[in-house]
């Protein structure tokens, strides 16, 4: 499982610094699992500075935007839970399951589901979810009753409910926790309080 709540947190390019200090901003509102894009050896700082923040606290975090091998070996050796890519390919999904990391691949089409699904995989990152829609997401439930989709791609605290109510298990912000209008509603929304923010998310505690 790659979060316990319906929210998990995107912290992208910032340094290790500022990533730090917006994971523990993230963990503080309810938010329990941290990704960490890896595209520089800056990031990897980042990456090696909150997953060691995240064990001490006791909170997953996993290394984002991994495309190819030596990536996924990266994630590892810095401390990552798990792993995310933007899409699904069979190859680094291999590479995860041979080094014990568990992989969040990105989907944009029932192939990548299915392909994933037939590799084993129970979570799919549905991306970029803006532009698929809430209507992409229902429709997907429907072949796919067991496959659970992390809504990542233009989501924030105002329309996240729709995500969830949609059949998304879990939506991932990123911008949205620098904004500080939205961090009660990401904080409610980490606690499944869907209702005291007059959204129609379903199913809140988001539990298998």
């Amino acid at each position: 499982m790659f979060s316990t709540t319906p929210v998990m947190a995107i912290l992208r390019g910032m340094g290790a610094e500022r990533t730090l200090k917006l994971a523990h901003l993230a963990w503080d509102l309810g938010i329990e699992s941290v990704e960490v894009p890896i595209q520089s050896p800056r990031d990897l700082e980042a990456l090696r500075a909150v997953a060691a923040a995240g064990r001490e606290r006791g909170f997953s975090v996993g290394a984002g935007t991994v495309v190819t091998v030596d990536h996924v070996s990266q994630a590892v050796d810095f401390g990552a839970a798990f792993a995310v890519s933007p899409g699904t390919d069979r190859v680094i999904v291999q590479a995860c399951l041979d080094a014990g990391l568990p992989q969040l691949p990105g989907v944009a089409t029932a192939s990548d589901i299915q392909l994933a699904a037939s590799m084993g995989l129970g979570w799919v990152k549905a991306f970029p979810a803006s532009v698929l829609g809430t209507a992409w997401l229902k429709a997907m439930k429907g072949p796919f009753p067991g496959i659970n989709f992390v809504a990542t791609g233009g989501m924030d605290a105002h329309n996240a409910g729709d995500y969830l109510g949609a059949g998304a298990k879990v939506v991932a912000v990123g911008s949205a926790l620098e904004d500080p209008l939205q961090l009660e509603l990401l904080s409610r929304l980490a606690a499944g309080r869907f209702d005291s923010l007059g959204l129609q998310g379903k199913d809140s505690t988001n539990a298998d």
